[in-house]
């Protein structure tokens, strides 16, 4: 019989976790319209578990263009009134209003920069941060870095991109590992 590999301890919920888990979190994820939503799905995720928005990101990938910045830039008061009605999606306007203004603040941030990623990663020097850790209970909520993304953030126009939610996307999109010390994608990049 195969030995089960060893994982964070968040992830083991269910397949779905797992395969999140093995799949994606704490791998670099460097393509613009990528690192886009999920910065977007981490703000989703305010105030809910990101169980609740990982089973139903298909649902917002449908509903929000493929996250396709320039489309949801240009969405209007009718489109964001057919978004709520969407059973797919966590159907809050401060976040549906979000996503579109964070939309035409991410463009901008193209045009500054030349790419999302370029803009994003300099917060991290361009490399992941590989935090030692022993236990989940170890990891910490924030950092300064990501207060210091949280406060840029917010000055460019940003909404829910605040320091809790900038440090997990942190940690989803791989600018920090913080798998635990013995879990097998510790330092896999």
């Amino acid at each position: 019989m195969p030995k089960e590999k060893i994982r964070c301890s968040w992830c083991q919920k269910d397949d779905l976790y797992k395969q999140y888990h093995d799949e994606e979190w704490g791998t670099p994820l460097h393509d613009d319209q990528k690192l886009f939503e999920l910065l977007c799905l981490e703000g989703a995720q305010a105030g809910l578990s990101w169980y609740t928005i990982l089973s139903k990101r298909e649902n917002y990938r449908k509903a929000f263009d493929g996250f396709d910045a320039k489309k949801m830039a240009k969405y209007n008061a009718a489109k964001i009134e057919k978004l709520l009605l969407n059973e797919g999606i966590v159907r809050n306007r401060l976040k549906v209003n979000a996503f579109v203004t964070n939309a035409q603040a991410y463009l901008a941030i193209q045009t500054a920069f030349g790419s999302f990623d370029k803009y994003i990663w300099q917060f991290v020097g361009g490399k992941p941060i590989v935090n030692q850790i022993s236990s989940m209970s170890n990891v910490p909520a924030k950092t300064a870095i990501s207060d210091a993304m949280s406060k840029d953030l917010l000055k460019r126009g940003f909404k829910f991109v605040g320091s809790t939610i900038c440090y997990a996307f942190m940690q989803a999109s791989g600018m920090v590992d913080d798998h635990i010390n013995d879990c097998w994608k510790k330092g896999k990049r």
